[in-house]
């Protein structure tokens, strides 16, 4: 049966590239976009090592409609979208909070206006533990009560889920998951594995909390294959 390709924003990254070893092996064909701007092309080889196949890339920034519009006009059978694509450095964001919100912001109402415009219905959005601000109690769960962020990082977290709530309750019809609120995500292939072909060679065995949560969670929400 066919299954649907899946679009993984922030692909070459670390948790994007676990993920997209997850989709291949499942069976879906995979398509990257990435501006390589906290990674680089030789994870594609590492990507291709351990999963047998070479996914799909396009170097291009999602704040680019242009771009995104050029690579649908392209890949034309996406049915879901995985976004990873974020700046994501919390003391990065203290310095730097306007390129924060252009970049988190715009990235995802871009791929929400071309979900809208191409027909796809799924997205599963990478959010963070930053919501939760500065808890009551730790450790938080998925019940903690979302807080004041303390970071512009953390604040564009917060307003992304609050903008895919909106448009979902404003009648678009996107099945949409956020990605439980990750911190830290760990895993035994290590980014330079993908890269640098080390020790894990046909080791599937994926760790990273995240990585786990955005494959078993699209899943769900997409088409069945036909």
């Amino acid at each position: 049966m066919k299954k649907g390709t899946i679009l993984v924003t922030g692909g070459t990254g670390y948790i994007g590239s676990h993920t997209v070893v997850e989709l291949q092996q499942a069976g879906y064909p995979v398509v990257i976009i990435d501006n390589l701007s906290n990674s680089n092309r030789e994870v594609l080889d590492g990507i291709e090592r351990i999963s047998g196949i070479r996914p799909e890339f396009v170097e291009a920034d999602c704040t680019d409609m242009k771009a995104l519009t050029a690579l649908f006009d392209k890949y034309t059978d996406i049915k879901g979208i995985i976004n990873f694509a974020a700046s994501k450095a919390v003391g990065e964001s203290m310095e730097k909070p306007v390129l924060y919100y252009r970049n988190n912001l715009n990235t995802l109402m871009n791929l929400l206006d071309i979900m809208a415009e191409r027909g796809v219905k799924g997205i599963v959005f990478s959010s963070s533990c930053t919501v939760y601000g500065e808890p009551d109690v730790n450790p938080v769960t998925e019940q903690s009560p979302i807080k004041k962020a303390t970071s512009p990082y953390g604040n564009t977290k917060q307003i992304s889920e609050e903008i895919i709530t909106d448009v979902i309750n404003a009648g678009a019809p996107f099945k949409s998951v956020i990605l439980p609120r990750t911190s830290s995500p760990t895993s035994p292939r290590q980014p330079w594995a993908y890269a640098r072909n080390s020790a894990y060679s046909a080791t599937t065995t994926i760790h990273a909390t995240a990585t786990a949560s955005a494959t078993s969670s699209m899943w769900s929400i997409l088409p069945k294959p036909t």
